[in-house]
């Protein structure tokens, strides 16, 4: 079957051959040991018999002794097999194995009855025969459908020769050509016998195939599990992130559920901070930063960044300090925030140590005139996070302004520290000297009156050692990722290994099977292996049956087949009449059901080297005849239909064959004969042939696939139940007078044990077969759960990752972009905004009105998510940064470009349908920003508003903003070996910051040339004047016109905004929904 050999190709593809060799070995071991039960229950019952229904036990002692030495070598013979690392080295010995066993069984049975024919002079028939037949398909431990045939076909060729031989291929058919249907006989067994081969087989590859998937997918879910708590975890400790996972994945799963979400509006406005009352806030500022920036192009800068602050990074990871952000060229960390450090203190001198090391090495390695000046102070602060968008982690506190300001005030390639961590430095030696006199002036140390001093070294570590700690951070970081990936394969492959070593196979129990691992419980009854779920029993019952062609074609088979046994060609008034019409009728049914299910793979066939344009279609004929068979596929009730009524024509079948006798002819007969010594044939089928044809109809009731087990037992047991009632009530005198299979043994009898062995033979094949598929479906259920289990997973860390860094960068960072690697883009045209709340003091009272203010702003960037998209790039204490125009479709050029382009499609479409005109349309990303810059100063009204109201008290805060927009060049990227960061360099980064600074509370603040263009857009901008700026001397600036009741004052417009109307109705499924390409 294809399917069969797909599952074959995809195992061995995988590399995983060898894993389902061992898992086929344990399970032909499980299924032997059955057999062995099985084994000693059949004989045990035929000798119990034997002594107590034989008129002459003498006579049966040989046959008993025969029957228990035979079970004991073959038993003996195939104990072999549990001998696992024998097994595993000689694969051979299965087969051989089972060879012996079926010789030592099949020679047993016939030379039994030789014995008794040439010293006793009986004439005995074979006993074993169907149920030898089926345990060589079922039970033994053969690897190779070609080998199973092989020993099949040996074994049927031994019962034809002896029959043959012994000259009761007359007596057991009936007629002379008994050979034939003794072949026919045998085919029809060994058919059954392939057919459920081939089922396990493809139902254990099957259920290989999707324990692999399963536990792919279950290690996905932990990898993304992982990923998603390592990524939270480098930028929120895990006590303020675990409420945001939770939050995000409950939203996610709201907006799966179709839930109608309360609006943005009413979003939970969580705030998680923490008190850390021991740590050490280290902040380092790159000296002549201004000078190097004038002097290389942003992209050399960018590329030289995050190479230094890479390197700044893993020494962050050595020294126990999480870093907290970089503002341009400052770099900012806490050593005893992630877990409390006795030594936080001297963490954080060793750590400013060595990145001066760090930046004498990159000094010398570009040729730049740098230096770095650091700060330390130990104390207290308060840390979290603020707003809903674009989370960051951050810190606060008076201690951290006196870390800040010791930087300022520090001394080049110095650590420069206060008094409180000099206290924490007890016991270390350092080159300890007394802080700058020009400290003193600083307006933070003055105020707290901050003894300050000055570390030049670490006396018992000299200068090459910091120098090889900076080569050694320099070549780990670059090569850590590929290590991480390296041992994440290895770590998933040894895993599955572990996976597949114990995969569950069934044991024997008392009332049927277990499986082999006790904490392993698929919730069934332990007669018909039904869920106790109801769901569960429903779902797997009503699946689509796949295998309903192949069960047919078998019932079809086997039907030509009885109907064949039924012709004598040399008695031909002995025919059963009425059997044989009632077997036709049954046969055109089967036909054309046959031929209904065939139909479409004929059709398959036929039309499989046409061209779409040679196939006109199929006729209405073919599209009703598909209906119906997919119809059947899909209904059980329908399946159940047709399974009850071929189970019940062939119990019919035999019934009438039955009923037809003339039980008075038969009487008189046997006494003529036995008076005037001659042989008579009044039966229209001799009594084994008719046992033989029930036999295989109890297997087709186990056979059909996708058929309830409760059903297919309780059919199967009814069957059994009226044909013993056939044989041991009034029928009893044709049976009686059959062939037995032991001397003196009622015949009924051996007629009734050959019903229940092969009943009891077929219903434990089908609880094997029922335990693979429920275990099959359990685990592709389970794999269902496991996937979306992971879909969640992975698009919560989209969706964080979407909260950290802009959308088009998202897939770049999850797919292409390892820890090491630098990603930029290069705009030339992007509007960037600073705007700092002014006299605002924070502290942990106002905090809490700080997050509200700046959930506000958060919320407002949703209105700015189409064209123009505004971008949130971080919040510094009191001030919020954002800009405009980085779209990568505006992008001038981006790092990896040919790696990642596969990426972008998406946004190029995007960017096709915004209709942009060159540069001239780009510039409405100013018009765009200071939109957004009036709407924050709506907004900053009505929360100062709001807050007087409720705290009644107006001079907490004044409720004014000063803010600065600049336009022009701007590198973008992500820099760093660790918190992925999305950050903003460039001339015009620097500008609006100092437009800020230079600004006017209440007001927007702007470059010239970003005037020109709010007024080529009708807002009208108020001359300033010439206002000092650093870095670029006197320079003309301008304020944005704006009116008492916080609008634009507008004039003439020469251009107009693409897109002015903006939805005000946002909801959870919005704000929160992962961004993807369309499929």
């Amino acid at each position: 079957m294809r399917t069969f050999i797909n599952l074959q190709r995809k195992i061995k593809e995988i590399g995983l051959e060898e894993d389902y060799d061992y898992y086929q070995i344990r399970l032909c071991r499980s299924y032997l040991a059955v057999f062995f039960v099985l084994q000693i229950l059949v004989n045990l019952t035929h000798c119990t018999l034997l002594i107590i229904c034989s008129d002459h036990t003498f006579t049966i002692y040989f046959d008993i002794c025969v029957y228990v030495v035979s079970a004991v070598l073959t038993l003996s013979v195939l104990s072999i097999n549990f001998f696992e690392s024998i097994v595993m080295r000689h694969k051979w010995i299965m087969f051989v194995s089972s060879l012996l066993a079926v010789l030592i069984m099949v020679g047993t049975d016939v030379g039994q009855g030789m014995y008794h024919k040439y010293f006793n002079n009986w004439k005995l028939g074979t006993f074993y025969e169907v149920y030898t037949i089926f345990v060589i398909y079922m039970f033994l431990p053969t690897p190779f459908i070609h080998t199973t045939i092989f020993l099949g076909i040996v074994a049927s060729v031994m019962y034809i020769i002896y029959f043959e031989g012994m000259d009761l291929a007359c007596t057991t058919c009936g007629t002379s050509t008994g050979i034939v249907k003794d072949f026919v006989h045998f085919a029809c067994i060994n058919l059954l016998g392939i057919f459920y081969r081939l089922l396990i087989n493809n139902t254990v590859r099957a259920s290989f195939w999707d324990r692999y998937l399963f536990v792919t997918q279950k290690l996905m879910h932990q990898n993304a599990r992982n990923r998603e708590a390592m990524l939270l975890n480098t930028i929120l400790p895990p006590q303020i992130s675990h409420p945001h996972r939770k939050e995000i994945k409950r939203k996610l799963a709201l907006v799966k559920l179709g839930t109608d979400v309360n609006k943005l509006a009413e979003c939970n406005r969580l705030m998680a901070l923490q008190f850390h009352p021991e740590v050490s806030i280290l902040f380092a500022d790159m000296v002549n930063y201004t000078h190097l920036t004038t002097t290389v192009s942003v992209e050399v800068l960018l590329k030289i960044l995050h190479d230094l602050y890479g390197r700044f990074d893993m020494a962050a990871e050595k020294f126990h300090a999480l870093r907290i952000k970089f503002l341009g060229d400052c770099y900012y960390c806490v050593a005893g925030i992630s877990s409390p450090d006795a030594d936080h203190a001297k963490h954080c001198v060793d750590l400013g140590l060595l990145m001066i090391a760090e930046i004498k090495s990159i000094r010398n390695l570009y040729n730049l005139d740098v230096h770095m000046r650091i700060g330390v102070h130990s104390g207290s602060l308060f840390a979290g996070v603020l707003g809903i968008a674009k989370l960051q982690f951050d810190i606060w506190g008076e201690d951290v302004s006196i870390a800040n300001a010791l930087e300022q005030s520090g001394v080049t390639d110095c650590v420069h520290i206060s008094l409180a961590t000099l206290n924490c430095l007890s016991g270390y030696n350092y080159d300890i000297q007394p802080g700058p006199v020009t400290a003193l002036n600083h307006p933070v140390i003055e105020k707290y009156n901050i003894q300050t001093f000055i570390i030049k070294r670490n006396l018992n570590v000299n200068d090459n050692s910091y120098m090889s700690l900076s080569n050694a951070s320099c070549t780990t970081w670059h090569s850590k990722a590929e290590a991480e990936v390296q041992y994440h394969n290895s770590v998933v492959m040894e895993e599955l290994r572990e996976e597949f070593r114990n995969m569950p196979v069934i044991k024997l129990s008392c009332l049927g099977f277990r499986t082999a691992k006790k904490d392993l419980n698929f919730g069934l009854s332990r007669i018909c292996l039904t869920h106790h779920d109801r769901n569960m029993r429903y779902d797997y019952e009503n699946q689509r049956d796949y295998m309903f062609k192949y069960s047919m074609l078998l019932v079809f088979l086997l039907s030509v087949c009885m109907l064949f046994i039924q012709f004598d060609n040399e008695n031909t008034e002995k025919y059963c009449v009425r059997g044989v019409i009632c077997n036709s009728v049954v046969l055109i049914f089967y036909t054309i059901l046959t031929f209904i299910a065939w139909y479409k793979k004929i059709c398959w066939h036929v039309y499989e080297k046409n061209t779409v344009a040679e196939v006109s279609g199929y006729n209405k004929v073919s599209c009703f005849i598909f209906s119906v068979y997919d119809g059947i596929l899909a209904s059980l009730p329908v399946r159940i239909g047709i399974y009850s009524f071929i189970t019940i024509s062939n119990g019919l079948l035999i019934f009438i064959i039955v009923v037809t006798v003339n039980l008075e002819q038969i009487e008189i007969e046997d006494m003529e004969s036995k008076i005037y010594n001659y042989s008579t044939d009044a039966v229209n089928l001799p009594p084994w042939v008719m046992t033989n044809m029930m036999c295989i109809f109890i297997c087709l009731v186990f056979t059909f696939t996708n058929i309830p087990f409760r059903v297919k037992t309780r059919i199967g047991c009814i069957l059994v139940f009226l044909y013993l009632v056939i044989i041991l009530g009034n029928y009893v005198f044709l049976f009686h007078h059959s062939i037995t299979s032991n001397p003196f043994f009622p015949a009924e009898y051996a007629h009734a044990m050959a019903i229940g062995i092969t009943a009891l033979t077929v219903y434990k094949k089908e609880r094997l077969f029922q335990f693979a598929c429920k275990l099959n479906f359990n685990w592709r259920q389970e794999l269902i759960i496991k996937h979306a289990e992971v879909q969640l997973t992975h698009e919560s860390i989209t969706v964080l990752l979407q909260n950290i860094l802009p959308v088009h960068v998202v897939n770049v960072y999850l797919n292409l972009l390892d820890r090491s690697e630098l990603y930029f883009e290069n705009y030339e045209m992007v509007s960037v905004m600073f705007a700092m709340l002014m006299n605002f003091q924070i502290n942990l009272k106002n905090l809490s009105i700080l997050n509200d203010i700046i959930t506000d702003f958060d919320m407002l960037l949703y209105y700015y998510k189409e064209y123009y998209e505004v971008e949130k790039i971080k919040v510094v204490g009191c001030t919020y940064m954002a800009a405009c125009g980085l779209d990568v479709n505006f992008a001038g050029s981006i790092s990896k470009m040919q790696t990642i382009s596969s990426l972008f499609p998406y946004y190029l479409h995007e960017f096709n349908e915004k209709t942009i005109d060159g540069k001239a349309s780009i510039d409405e990303v100013v018009y765009v920003l200071a939109s957004y810059a009036l709407d924050m100063m709506r907004k900053l009204s009505e929360c100062q508003a709001s807050y007087n109201n409720i705290l009644d008290n107006s001079n907490f805060f004044n409720g004014t903003i000063s803010i600065g927009l600049s336009c022009g060049e701007v590198m973008a990227g992500i820099v760093g070996a660790s918190q992925p960061h999305y950050d903003i360099w460039g001339n015009t980064v620097n500008m609006a910051s100092r437009m800020q600074s230079t600004g006017l509370a209440g007001n927007i603040h702007v470059t010239e040339e970003s005037a020109k263009i709010l007024m080529d857009y009708g807002i009208h901008c108020i001359y300033r004047g010439e206002t000092y700026v650093k870095g670029r001397g006197i320079i003309p600036t301008y304020l944005v016109a704006i009116d008492e009741d916080l609008n634009f004052i507008l004039t003439d417009a020469i251009r107009h905004p693409s897109h002015t109307l903006r939805s005000t109705q946002l909801s959870y499924s919005d704000a929160f929904s992962v961004k993807r390409p369309p499929t």
